[in-house]
Parts: structure tokens; sequence; C-alpha cells
């Protein structure tokens, strides 16, 4: 069967693909994708709170990933709401946390299983906050969303999409087939797709396994690769790549994209990094000169973790009882660290330096 775009691919073609994956230029694209997310692994490894960086990092990721699908909200929304249910919170921001959400179970999920069909399955649950399964429904089209013309029907039928699951999570860990294995997710991340398993949440599903993968072949130690910053960044291209690959196997050029994302994004987050812990040390120092009775490590590090602060998050940290919990934060509102914010009945504590270093494509910040 040729492939159609208004027809079910059902006969998509198994992994490994019958053509020449590790060329020379994607080789050498390796060597500089594999140094710069060893350079981000070594960053993450010399940050002392390591609560920090899985806060912040993956909510960046989980705004990103989102946007790739239209669903738009703000890093100041997503931080105001991480670790807090509320009514008012709007559907794309609700959205955005439950991908926050699903990225953090997989990770803890590594510690019992490795990915897998199962995995994706509740990977997607979190994701849509409903219980998914492998789609049964037939019909599916992808569309242009200018033109309304069909680029591309799924495979269809519960068997058929199981079966090329199977040899999905087959390939991903077959290590007789010599393969990097950052080459090895370019390839399972377009058959994710192309199999595009479930009714919805197929490419938030398909990015979380990435940042998975990395971890599960030792390339990262933390999910904090914000690889969505570069798909977004590169919407059309990346749309174009699979589409391409579909139709012409032109698997060199959709696999150099992914490589080139992950080397610019880890680098760009190491850069991020660095900011922050130069952030975090300037701001231990000047609270230092302003109110040294009550400063300490500790203090510092839970405002750096959230940067809406919560009286309770002092409370929780055994930083201090409520009554001086709250004098603790008031204190660091006055002195310009802080920002106090009701919102409904609760009342906030925004660190709004470090909301705004995260939130802008640059590094720089004020001095206290």
């Amino acid at each position: 069967m040729i492939w159609q775009p208004d027809q079910p691919w059902n006969n998509l073609p198994n992994l490994p693909p019958k053509v020449e994956l590790d060329t020379k230029d994607v080789l050498k694209q390796c060597v500089e994708s594999r140094a710069a997310l060893g350079e981000l692994k070594q960053a993450a490894k010399l940050i002392p709170n390591q609560e920090m960086l899985i806060n912040i990092l993956p909510t960046l990721e989980a705004k990103d990933s989102s946007a790739v699908e239209n669903i738009v909200t703000t890093t100041d929304s997503l931080f105001q709401y991480a670790h807090r249910s509320s009514e008012k919170m709007d559907p794309a921001t609700r959205e955005a946390l439950y991908y926050r959400n699903a990225l953090h179970k997989g990770f803890e999920s590594l510690k019992n299983r490795p990915l897998c069909t199962a995995a994706a399955l509740e990977i997607c649950s979190i994701i849509k906050n409903t219980n998914m399964n492998v789609r049964k429904v037939p019909g599916i089209k992808i569309q242009n969303a200018t033109t309304g013309k069909t680029i591309y029907s799924p495979p269809e039928g519960e068997s058929v999409i199981r079966d090329l699951l199977a040899d999905w999570e087959r390939f991903m860990h077959n290590d007789k087939i010599e393969l990097d294995p950052l080459i090895r997710m370019a390839v399972g991340h377009y058959q994710f797709e192309a199999i595009h398993p479930f009714t919805d949440g197929n490419g938030r599903t398909g990015r979380v396994i990435n940042s998975l993968y990395m971890i599960e072949q030792d390339l990262l130690t933390l999910p904090i690769l914000y690889l969505s910053r570069y798909i977004i960044a590169n919407k059309e291209k990346y749309y174009s790549l699979l589409e391409a690959v579909t139709k012409d196997s032109a698997w060199e050029n959709w696999i150099l994209y992914m490589l080139r994302g992950v080397e610019e994004t880890s680098r760009w987050t190491v850069a991020k990094i660095s900011a922050i812990r130069e952030l975090e040390e300037h701001t231990r120092d000047y609270i230092k000169s302003k109110r040294p009775k009550e400063y300490s490590f500790e203090l510092v590090e839970t405002i750096f973790t959230q940067p809406y602060c919560r009286i309770a998050n002092l409370v929780e940290k055994d930083i201090a009882k409520r009554q001086t919990a709250s004098g603790y934060l008031k204190l660091l509102a006055e002195i310009g660290v802080l920002e106090e914010r009701r919102v409904g009945k609760e009342k906030l504590f925004a660190h709004h330096k470090l909301i705004t270093l995260l939130h802008q494509e640059d590094n720089m910040f004020e001095y206290y």
C-alpha cells in the first residue's frame, strides 16, 4: 500500500527505518549534542538544591510544550498555581500543569520500569486528566490548520496500533541495533507521533517521552531539558520535517533538527541555570546585609524553589511556625526581594526577579 494522506497509514513501516540513519552529518552533530548535554548534566549536579531545578525547569517545558498545541498560558500563571488548586485557574494553565505533573510522574516511574506503552498511557492520562486508552475510534485525520486539507491519517484499529507500539517499544530498547541514543530518540519520536495512539495528547506525550528517554539512557539525571522551547521557536519546521519523513523517508533532516534542538536547548538551559545561581548568591548576600537576624540558608532556598511562596511553604520546611514564617516573608517584601500579592483569599509572596529571569530570553537581572 502506497502512503496517501487521506487513507489510514496501517502500513507504517516498522523500526528501524531501512535507510542509513547515522550519516556523517548526523554523527558530527551527535558529538556536539552529546557535549552540550554533558555540560547540562554537570551543571545540574553543581546545584545543591535539586528540588529547585525539578520545580522550575519542567514548568517552563510544560508551558512551551503546551504552546506547540496552541494551549497558551504564561510563566507567571503557571508558578502562581503550580502548588494550589483553584476554580479561577484558566483552562490553558490547568492543561499546562497537567503536563508538568505528567513529566514529574513519568520521572518517578522510571525507578520502577523502563519507558513502554503502559508508561505512555499513564503519561497521556495525566496530561488529559482522564483515563486514556489506545485509540479505537476510526476516522482520525490530521489537517492543515490554515487550509483544512488532510495531511496525514494515522493507523486505525486497536490491534494494529498496539502492534506498532510494541515495535516502537522494542526499537527504543534494542541494544543489538547500534545507534546513538539521541538518534534513537529522534526516530522514536517520529514513530510515536506517526502511530498517533491516542485520540488526543499525542504530541505532548511524545515530548514527555523524549525527556524521560534521555534520563533512562543516563544522558541526564533530571527532566530539565527544555526542548519544547526549540520546537515552539521552529514549529513550522517541526511539522514539515515530520511530514517529509512520511512522504519521502527524509530521515536525515529530521534527525539533524532534533539533534540541533538538543544542543541549542542544552546550552540555553546551562546559561539559565548559571544565571539562577548568580541571582541566588546575590540574594543571599543582600538579605544577610539587610536582615542578618532573619537570614537562613533554608529561607533563601525555599523562595528559589517556590517563585510564588506561601507561608505554608516555610512551615512545611520547618523553617518557622506560621506567625514567624509570615513575618519572615513580610520582611523580605519590605526590602524588595519578594512582592506580596493577594490571590483570592490566599496571600502569596512573588519572587519577581526570579520570575522575570525565567521567562525572559536573556540572563540579565538588576541587582538589589
